[in-house]
């Protein structure tokens, strides 16, 4: 058996809301128009995951909830800001052999390359821009054998080639 791990950092954020606190954020226009095209694109490579586990913040849960993957899913005060550590344990604690963790920077970025045995080849790969979203394989049977290193990329994209290559994404 496999186990898939789909990583996405929130779509772009509005910087200039109302917002009290930066938990609170919403994404912007563009973030919108990422998050819906994302979430085409795992439709559409059939990356679909049968869980999702969501940082509790509202860029986050928004960015979820505009992918419109129908999934269940769990919002997680710890992987707000997480480290790459926290977010193994997380992975490690998952119940589903496909899922999808969704967080934020720098955390996001350094579990990636730490999670990965060869990174993709991508310029944007570095840097894990705002809803970037790696797809990884690992040859275990359940998350709790999850190892460092150990995942096998299957595909990596962010949302600008996403938009740029195929505007119907975006619907």
């Amino acid at each position: 058996m496999t186990c898939t791990l789909i990583l996405t950092r929130h779509a772009k954020s509005c910087w200039n809301s109302d917002a009290p606190s930066d938990h609170s954020r919403p994404l912007n226009e563009r973030g919108q128009l990422a998050a819906k095209a994302l979430g085409n694109w795992i439709k559409e490579y059939d990356y679909h995951p049968t869980q999702v586990i969501s940082s509790s913040s509202q860029r986050t849960r928004e960015t979820y909830q505009l992918m419109q993957l129908e999934t269940s899913s769990i919002y997680l005060e710890r992987l707000y800001h997480a480290s790459a550590e926290v977010m193994f344990q997380v992975l490690k604690e998952a119940e589903t052999p496909r899922t999808l963790i969704l967080g934020h920077n720098p955390g996001i970025a350094s579990f990636a390359h730490q999670i990965v045995s060869f990174p993709p080849d991508h310029s944007r790969f570095e840097d894990y821009p705002t809803g970037a979203t790696l797809v990884a394989d690992f040859p275990i049977e359940s998350w709790s054998e999850l190892t460092w290193g150990s995942g096998i990329v299957r595909d990596f994209a962010v949302p600008r080639e996403l938009l740029g290559a195929s505007p119907d994404l975006a619907a």
